[in-house]
């Protein structure tokens, strides 16, 4: 009998979704987001941006060496082709990168994609395998259908604001929370459909609605307020129910996060961190819910004790404790994370600016080895693409003419 020897995945190279086509009329965020993590794993990711400009997140700012620091963070390892699709010969080129397409995926504006004959329900009967996914702000049907989304107004609408910021006044979250939580939904949704096709053979369509994507994000705060209860405060960085979890200022003018989760930890915080034992005991800190109903007289207690240690001696009173702590970082402080650096978390990619350091995407696999190519320039691949696509170069230097690409 002949030993067989099968080449693991890790000597193979081979990543999940290697061999897969994404075309995605993508700008801003969401759709980015998404397109950026299955080219993460593999897929080819053919963006299309109009011609000049590009896809406007590009001119958000220019904090990358002149380039946008949205545009960097979620558009690595793609293929940049530009095409008005207004004009039908550019559209028509569209229909052609469909052909060989696994995934459609768009968040332009709402019904923009339908006009132009590119709904799943359109682009079934010629293309069965293909799956569809829109991303919206408010999904494709009910009254808010036509209503315009963005970041904020979604965070507004999905109750994030009411439950974020102080008592005085609600904040946005600092990142773009409902387009990335579009983006994750979408990306999940395009690999379940992937796995289902591989058992049906059919294409299917999603539809990811931001509101929908954020609204499950509020998790908990929705359910504090079951029926009619009140929501939970705005307690800034603190926690609204359990105490004490927050910033404490520190001696040295710094601040530590801390957080207790139940009764044994309060133990040992008092007696390891606040030299008081006793204080565990104390009638008006016996229980969670009275620490909360009670967090003034506690807060006074606990910044006694740390006004007279510096940060690292409070965070080495509660490692000692083993009391979750954290620092508050700044984005410098982040870049330069212990953490990051000893598990090897930064990569280099190419840009049209030269090398940039791109975070290699969470779930370190043993199987495999992320993508991590180029951030590309407006239009790099137009005409490759399209001479992949049999246009001869007659025919392309007629879609430039026209502005066409």
């Amino acid at each position: 009998m002949t030993n067989t020897v099968t080449p693991s995945l890790q000597e193979s190279k081979l990543r999940p979704l290697d061999g897969i086509t994404v075309v995605s009329l993508e700008h801003a965020i969401a759709a980015p987001f998404c397109s950026r993590q299955l080219a993460d794993l593999g897929a080819r990711v053919i963006k299309v941006e109009r011609p000049g400009a590009g896809d406007f997140a590009r001119a958000y700012d220019q904090r990358v060496k002149g380039m946008a620091s949205h545009f960097v963070w979620t558009n690595r390892s793609k293929e940049s082709i530009t095409l008005d699709l207004k004009q039908p010969a550019a559209l028509g080129a569209l229909k052609l990168l469909l052909k060989d397409a696994d995934v459609l995926l768009q968040n332009l504006a709402p019904g923009a994609a339908a006009r132009m004959g590119l709904s799943f329900d359109a682009l079934q009967q010629a293309h069965p395998g293909l799956i569809v996914c829109d991303i919206s702000g408010y999904g494709e049907d009910g009254p808010y259908r036509d209503k315009k989304a963005y970041d904020l107004l979604i965070q507004s609408e999905a109750g994030l604001l009411s439950v974020t910021g102080t008592p005085e006044q609600p904040s946005k979250a600092g990142n773009s929370m409902a387009d990335i939580a579009a983006g994750m939904y979408a990306y999940s949704s395009i690999l379940s459909a992937l796995l289902l096709r591989g058992k049906t053979g059919q294409g299917s369509h999603i539809d990811v609605s931001m509101l929908e994507s954020l609204t499950e994000w509020m998790s908990y705060p929705l359910y504090y307020a079951y029926d009619g209860a009140a929501p939970p405060p705005r307690t800034a960085a603190a926690h609204a129910s359990i105490y004490p979890y927050g910033p404490f200022a520190t001696g040295d003018g710094n601040t530590v996060m801390l957080g207790l989760q139940n009764e044994r930890e309060w133990k040992s915080f008092c007696a390891q961190v606040l030299d008081d034992a006793a204080l565990a005991l104390d009638e008006r800190f016996d229980s969670n819910a009275k620490r909360n109903q009670n967090r003034e007289p506690l807060l006074a207690l606990i910044l006694a004790v740390f006004s007279q240690l510096s940060s690292a001696q409070v965070e080495a009173k509660l490692e000692s404790a083993q009391i979750a702590s954290a620092r508050m970082n700044s984005m410098a402080q982040v870049w330069e994370h212990p953490q990051l650096k000893a598990r090897e978390r930064w990569a280099t990619v190419d840009s049209p600016v030269g090398k940039l350091p791109a975070l290699l995407p969470p779930g370190r696999s043993n199987a495999f080895d992320y993508r991590m190519d180029a951030v590309p320039d407006v239009g790099q691949h137009t005409e490759a693409i399209l001479r992949e696509l049999g246009l001869s170069d007659e025919a392309i230097a007629g879609l430039r003419a026209t502005a066409a690409i």
